[in-house]
């Protein structure tokens, strides 16, 4: 498990949101975005104290 958590709400609801507007179901929707969100958990930055960001860019790379 992680500690680097910052910004996991606000980037599931953008996953959601741009995967409805691409015209996918609010089912597969929420599916890819969790699955987004796992990736990005699993290559967390250790930046600084306390919890710090999920990777955004882990999907690129």
């Amino acid at each position: 498990m992680t500690e680097n958590t910052h910004g996991t709400g606000c980037t599931l609801s953008s996953a959601i949101a741009c995967h409805l507007a691409a015209g996918c179901s609010l089912q597969d929707s929420v599916k890819f975005a969790k699955d987004y969100i796992t990736g990005a958990l699993k290559q967390g930055l250790d930046l600084g104290q306390g919890n710090g960001p999920l990777d955004h860019t882990y999907i690129i790379k």
